[in-house]
């Protein structure tokens, strides 16, 4: 065998060798070229669908919000002093007039004995101011004394009248301050915080120190939630509410609308509305503080055709229906159905029901089980060249 031949046969034992690479590149270079072309070998053009499904639809405006309680009251204290006793902590539950805490009472009882001495000392003196007056009457109706003399003494008794009404009113004080010294709550409700503990000496000089916060009724609680201006059109009294929390994110909580605010927010240039929502809570699951993650129920259908919103993305029938007439993609829809086993392109009237975020409702009476919204089409373009387009034809 000469040079030449053994040349050759090392080729062909070579191209043996490596037979499936070569095969396996030939199949993906075919296949490529298939794809480029729009499969025109086999096809030509088609059209991008979606199929048109039946099921729930519902339309939601989402927002998170913090759980509170109805009704918060934040005890404070009018005097001041150094605390003695507390007899409620976190949590406890008490009753409307049941004592909270005492402030230490000598310093108070102390001024309840001054202002007690000054009205005795005031009522001792309109006393003998009083006997004054009418004395220097006897003596003024005898022609005894002048007119200058009664009337002096008449103005010394009221003067001391005055006086004991005014020391009264010092006494009375001192001693409704004394009765500040024992505070107790306002409400039947239960102790949610404690802001102070014994022997902290309690200033309210300049405004009133909070003691403690009571929460009403926990069996009833509040979601205040912040809606933006695009969607709070939609939101009105009444409407149902879910909501899931952290600590439970197996369940799902419902609450209902109670009202949503006229006073606006703005948070990050965003203006926003509080919506508040009534919670029933008579299990106490539910703890103030807990952060809610809600979503207000707009409307809702069920058993309704509906489709993705990215269906309805066709701005003309051209290239898709023959003949379209009148008909506009604002109020038809081009349906690729099976029809005596063909697959035939029809136009069917729909108005849109509820949309979502990604859904739309599709209300017709000839949409039937299997059809498909054409949205698009693919394959050979217009000038015939082997490009790719997908979408809406332009």
């Amino acid at each position: 065998m000469n040079k030449k031949e053994r040349k050759k046969a090392g080729f062909w034992s070579w191209l043996w060798r490596r037979k499936w690479w070569i095969i396996l590149f030939i199949v993906i270079a075919w296949v490529a070229v298939y794809f480029i072309s729009g499969g025109k070998s086999n096809q030509g053009t088609g059209f991008a669908t979606a199929t048109i499904t039946k099921g729930d639809i519902r339309q939601v405006v989402t927002a998170t919000g913090e759980i509170q309680p109805l009704n918060t009251i934040n005890v404070g204290s009018q005097v001041s002093g150094t605390i003695e006793a507390i007899y409620v902590d976190y949590n406890s539950k008490v009753k409307k007039g049941d004592v909270l805490l005492k402030i230490e009472p000598s310093v108070l009882q102390a001024s309840v004995d001054e202002a007690y001495a000054s009205l005795v000392s005031a009522q001792s003196q309109r006393n003998y101011a009083k006997s004054e007056y009418e004395r220097n009457k006897i003596l003024y109706e005898g022609d005894i004394i002048p007119r200058a003399d009664l009337e002096q003494s008449q103005t010394t008794y009221e003067q001391a009248e005055q006086n004991v009404n005014k020391m009264q009113s010092q006494y009375d004080r001192a001693v409704t301050n004394l009765g500040y010294a024992t505070i107790t709550s306002p409400v039947d409700g239960t102790v949610i915080s404690r802001q102070v503990d014994v022997g902290q000496t309690v200033a309210a000089s300049f405004q009133t120190p909070d003691l403690f916060e009571i929460a009403e009724d926990l069996s009833q609680m509040q979601i205040e939630t912040s809606v933006s201006e695009a969607d709070i059109g939609m939101i009105t009294e009444g409407q149902a509410v879910t909501f899931t929390v952290d600590a439970y994110p197996s369940q799902t909580f419902e609450g209902f609308v109670r009202q949503v605010r006229l006073s606006p927010t703005i948070t990050s240039n965003v203006v926003v509305y509080t919506v508040v929502i009534d919670v029933d809570n008579t299990d106490l699951r539910l703890k103030p503080g807990m952060t809610a993650f809600v979503t207000i129920i707009i409307s809702e259908k069920e058993d309704v055709w509906k489709v993705q919103n990215s269906a309805l993305i066709l701005r003309n029938f051209d290239g898709i229906v023959e003949d379209a007439g009148d008909a506009k993609t604002s109020d038809h829809l081009a349906i690729q159905r099976m029809v005596d086993g063909q697959t035939k392109v029809v136009l069917v009237p729909y108005k849109k029901g509820i949309v979502t975020a990604t859904e739309t409702e599709i209300i017709s009476d000839e949409i039937q089980e299997g059809d498909r919204v054409i949205f698009g089409r693919y394959g050979l373009s217009s000038s015939g060249s082997s490009s790719m387009r997908m979408g809406p034809p332009r």
